[in-house]
């Protein structure tokens, strides 16, 4: 398969093109890294992408950035960026995708455990990643073609508790391999409209 891989240089995404490379042929897309350049907030962007790389059969989505903070402090500006980047990058990429994925082809998009095991300081990521969730579950009954989507669900990393961990005490970290195995079944399995929790 021609496996196009978002957020490659990521933590999560060079655990997933180390678990798909030795089978697939990995073309890698990132705002600052990787084969292509793409801003996924960016529709226009996004199909640009899509022409340059051309027609694809699975779509993998490892990228998204969020705000942590106090509720108290929050700012709608602070929420927005989840909303326009986590949320709407990944649904601009099915957007576009749609069209030039293969017939039988799928989406694999990002979450995270907090989607349903809120953290202090997540409110912004508890409601992207169950929003994220919401959108596969709707999308996987309108995709054309025999397409499927999917989404995997992350606890908190082994690789990033030096930066997250003070936010998931009591979490038990898995490492990214382990998450990787998740998007290896949602782009060489069968299902669809599915929510991967790797916890």
């Amino acid at each position: 398969m021609k496996i196009l891989v978002i957020g490659a240089s990521g933590t999560i995404g060079r655990a997933v093109v180390a678990e798909l490379a030795p089978r697939h042929e990995i073309i890698t897309a990132g705002r600052n890294s990787g084969d292509f350049r793409v801003d996924v907030t960016d529709l226009a962007s996004v199909e640009q992408l899509f022409r340059d790389t051309g027609k694809v059969d699975a779509v993998i989505a490892a990228a998204g950035s969020l705000h942590f903070g106090p509720l108290a402090e929050f700012t709608p500006a602070q929420y927005a960026l989840g909303l326009n980047d986590k949320l709407m990058g990944q649904v601009n990429l099915v957007l576009a995708g749609q069209h030039v994925l293969n017939d039988g082809g799928s989406f694999t998009l990002t979450s995270g455990i907090v989607s349903h095991d809120p953290i202090v300081y997540g409110s912004s990521a508890s409601m992207v990643n169950s929003a994220v969730e919401g959108f596969v579950r709707g999308a996987a009954i309108e995709l054309p073609r025999g397409l499927r989507i999917n989404v995997v669900s992350p606890n908190v990393l082994i690789e990033s508790l030096a930066s997250y961990g003070p936010y998931f005490r009591g979490f038990e970290a898995v490492p990214a391999a382990r998450v990787a195995l998740a998007y290896s079944k949602s782009v060489e399995g069968a299902q669809t409209g599915q929510v991967y929790a790797v916890h």
